[in-house]
């Protein structure tokens, strides 16, 4: 007798589905897995082994031969300790269950027969519903998770005892429900706000166009004029995660094993602030079976690299390409995956080594070979990326003294929102989320220009000797900022505004 069980594999933020298959035939008493399972999955035996014995059951003890189909496929982790576990069960006899092959089954086996928590759940609930099953066996700790699927009926499981009685009738698990409206309704409390930031109403100007239309941006200035301060604050503007996207970023961070026992779901856009020190892997993501980096885990968020020249050349170099197509490609000897990467990076830097190179105040100590030797661990391809370049000056006594508020984050954030939610609607049959995303042919459509708007950018192009990435990402900008007014057309105004940041690059780095 031959039996068959359901579950699901990961590639990448991607699930295919795998037939669990079981014989059990007179010889030798063995127990082998095949179908290209990775070491982890090897080990499946040893834990599947002890599980039923400590359940109360009895483990066969002839020659046993589980198969995961498809066979070409790669099959990692302790996702499949369950379904080989019933697999078995069924195959011998000890577990006779018509509903056996209606369900997914995820989740590892520890020696005692619990069932523990394991990541990429998910993915795991969404490539399997859209194949056509609506009913998972997971893991108490994974069951809200795999619940925000609507449709899906999720049945947390502590042990493999429970799976079994579900099975037969003897004690059903009644069904994991999240109120996912509810999740999206609570919004996550932080002390950091706009409002605090004494001055500096050109770089908040730069930062809501930024969070607006989800652009990239630079902070220049001299230690101690409130860069990191600003852009840690950009999380409280940036407009809210529609279903969608949240769904997308929870992938993964499901995959790489940092969500939260009691966040289902990423209800708010990531801000990731990774340390100088980290690796290219660390950045794009890597390992013999590639998991997420820090530019996947910032999907549909914020990546604030702080002290940009600090990070190494190489490392910086890595996200040209993920910068320009939203996504990081890693190949492996044993596979090539791909990790969705729509960020919004934020870095910040001082314009020279000492720091205080063109700063009124104090006089820069660096020779002319140190501050070109600063810059240019910058490279000019990745700097041409980067759509809004913006000088934060010191703040003057009178200013900071004031006992004057600034503009509230929520203010802010509300002008955002009606802005994200102009192109959302305008860009809803385009597959992309904002002008950040636009494509050169979306730039044509959407971005055009009237002959005096036109000449102002002609003249800037060739004044400036801007390459033609940095042209469109200027239409990018004026777009964004002409929907911050409410305006379809885009004004000489606009573009003005849009090139004066781009003038930076040229005062820093010719």
């Amino acid at each position: 007798m031959i039996s068959k069980v359901r579950t699901c594999g990961l590639m990448g933020i991607d699930g295919f589905m795998v037939d669990v298959q079981t014989d059990i035939s007179n010889g030798l008493s063995s127990f082998n897995i095949v179908g290209l399972p990775d070491t982890t999955v090897k080990e499946a035996k040893e834990r599947v082994h002890a599980a039923v014995k400590n359940t109360g059951l009895k483990f066969p003890g002839r020659k046993i031969t589980v198969n995961l189909a498809p066979a070409n496929m790669r099959k990692e982790g302790s996702t499949y300790d369950l379904p080989i576990a019933i697999s078995v069960l069924s195959t011998s006899g000890q577990l006779d269950s018509a509903e056996i092959e209606d369900y997914i089954y995820v989740g590892e086996l520890a020696l005692n027969g619990d069932i523990k928590p394991v990541p990429g759940v998910l993915p795991i609930v969404i490539s399997a519903y859209k194949n056509g099953f609506t009913k998972f066996i997971v893991p108490e700790e994974n069951a809200d998770e795999a619940a925000v699927i609507e449709g899906a009926s999720v049945y947390p499981a502590r042990t493999l005892n429970e799976v079994i009685d579900h099975l037969t009738y003897q004690d059903r698990i009644v069904p994991r429900v999240v109120d996912v409206e509810k999740l999206f309704n609570t919004s996550a409390m932080t002390a950091l706000d706009f409002c605090d930031v004494k001055g500096q109403e050109g770089v908040k100007r730069a930062l809501e166009i930024a969070a607006a239309g989800n652009h990239n941006i630079l902070l220049i200035g001299s230690p101690g004029t409130g860069k990191t301060m600003l852009a840690k604050r950009m999380a409280t503007i940036l407009p809210d995660l529609t279903f969608d996207e949240a769904l997308e970023v929870t992938k993964v961070h499901s995959i790489a094993g940092t969500l939260k026992k009691d966040q289902p779901i990423i209800t708010q856009r990531p801000f990731r602030n990774p340390h100088h020190t980290i690796s290219a892997v660390g950045l794009s993501g890597g390992g013999s079976m590639p998991r997420p980096g820090e530019l996947s885990l910032a999907h549909n968020g914020v990546l604030f690299l702080d002290e940009l020249p600090e990070f190494n050349r190489n490392v910086l170099e890595v996200m040209r390409q993920p910068l320009e197509d939203n996504s990081v490609t890693i190949s492996r000897v044993n596979a090539t995956l791909t990790y969705p990467c729509n960020i919004m990076l934020i870095a910040s830097m001082n314009p020279c080594k000492c720091g205080y190179f063109g700063d009124p105040r104090r006089k820069c100590t660096c020779r002319p070979q140190d501050i070109n030797s600063y810059r240019s661990r910058i490279s000019g391809p990745l700097l041409d990326r980067i759509d809004i370049q913006t000088e934060v000056a010191a703040v003057d006594y009178e200013k900071l003294s004031s006992a004057t508020k600034g503009e509230k984050s929520a203010d802010i954030k509300n002008r955002v929102n009606r802005t994200r939610k102009i192109q959302l609607e305008r860009y809803h049959d385009r597959g992309i989320y904002s002008n950040s995303q636009l494509t050169a042919g979306m730039i044509d459509e959407f971005c055009r220009l009237d002959e005096a708007a036109n000449k102002l950018l002609k003249n800037a192009f060739n004044s400036l000797g801007l390459s033609p990435r940095a042209h469109s990402r200027i239409l990018k900008v004026a777009r964004t900022i002409a929907d911050l007014e409410g305006r379809a057309d885009i004004s000489s105004a606009d573009v003005a505004e849009a090139i004066s940041y781009r003038s930076l690059d040229r005062k820093y780095f010719e």
